[in-house]
């Protein structure tokens, strides 16, 4: 009976038409419905069978629902797709302010701590073994909070002359992994020479103790040199690895080039490293012990610290000085305070208990 009405109502040579409209509206809005369930595109279709009908872009109509059904295909597949979660400019630059923040933190721990220890020492008697032991905290709780954050990467396996867990190492992520490396050394040497100001001064005087400071940084400068050569060599090799033959031959010869250097930079410190040994064991004196009478003579006064002789010592030049004053005194200098007669032959640097800033990246 619907039909019937329905072909009452409408001219002849309509009907077929019309149906057909129908049937491409109701399909339009199936196809709709579709997209608007997938969240991507929008489309506000009110028109009516009979509107259709009298619409002449129909084939339009037909040509942006199949557009439609496309792009919400192409959009669930983005949708889906892991690679388009994270554009890569994004971690990037993510990582680029995490790297500086990081250098910036290990950067200002140094600084402080060498300070700190620089003072501990100048103050040889009357150093804080509370000040000492709360750097020596800090120091080894900085280091291992860095290594538990990053262990996912095993980045303390550089300490011990082997790479980390990473598939491929671009210059940059070289460039941070041996910067860390070469502080966490610089913080793990620093807390040995706490641990030296621990120790009472009637078990280790104040003599010894700067030279177990001198072999110290030594000892950490010559390590620290060879710590980087394994990531370098390896991030060297695997340079044409993957590229054409000339890329490939240019990384093998880049790689020897860089064992060359540090066989030379090997040797270079080894003869420093012996001179620091040989002081180490032979600890020359400066002078010699000074008697009663020649330290009345001036006063019984050291010019250094203006205080009473403590273990005065006598130069070549005859002037007097406290033991302790005039070990401090050739730590950075080679002739007597007051004379300037050469006493030293070289200066036994890093006896004060200072780290060198230098940065290690080769």
């Amino acid at each position: 009976m619907q039909s019937n009405r329905g072909q009452l109502h409408s001219p002849p040579g309509t009907g077929g038409s019309e149906d057909a409209s129908a049937s491409q509206c109701i399909h339009t809005r199936l196809i709709e419905g579709s997209c608007l369930h997938s969240g991507d595109v929008h489309i506000q279709i009110n028109s009516t069978p009979k509107e259709c009908s009298e619409n002449p872009s129909s084939r339009n109509i037909r040509s942006g629902v199949h557009s439609c059904t496309h792009g919400c295909v192409h959009s669930r597949l983005r949708s889906h797709s892991p690679s388009e979660g994270r554009q890569p400019d994004d971690t990037a630059t993510e990582s680029g302010e995490h790297g500086i923040s990081l250098g910036i933190g290990l950067l200002t721990t140094f600084m402080y701590a060498n300070k700190s220890i620089v003072n501990q020492v100048f103050l040889r008697e009357k150093s804080s073994k509370i000040q000492c032991a709360w750097l020596l905290v800090f120091l080894s709780g900085s280091s291992v909070l860095l290594y538990y954050t990053f262990r996912s990467q095993s980045l303390y396996y550089s300490l011990i002359f082997l790479s980390p867990t990473l598939d491929y190492l671009s210059f940059w992520e070289v460039l941070w992994i041996v910067g860390i490396t070469d502080f966490i050394l610089k913080f793990i040497f620093m807390g040995l020479k706490c641990l030296i100001l621990l120790v009472p001064s009637f078990i280790m005087p104040f003599k010894s103790k700067a030279y177990w400071y001198m072999l110290l940084e030594e000892l950490c400068q010559y390590y620290r040199t060879f710590i980087p050569t394994p990531v370098w060599f390896r991030y060297l090799i695997s340079y044409g690895e993957f590229g054409n033959v000339t890329r490939w031959s240019l990384g093998i010869l880049l790689a020897l080039l860089y064992l060359i250097l540090k066989l030379l930079d090997f040797f270079g410190h080894l003869r420093t490293f012996r001179q620091v040994l040989r002081v180490f064991f032979t600890r020359p004196s400066y002078g010699v012990t000074a008697s009663k009478r020649q330290c009345l003579e001036v006063d019984d006064t050291c010019s250094i610290c203006q205080a009473e002789f403590q273990k005065p010592i006598l130069l070549i030049c005859q002037h007097i000085f406290c033991e302790e004053c005039i070990t401090l005194w050739f730590n950075r200098e080679k002739t007597c305070p007051l004379c300037r007669t050469v006493i030293s032959d070289h200066i036994n640097k890093w006896k004060d208990g200072a780290t060198s800033s230098h940065l290690q990246i080769y």
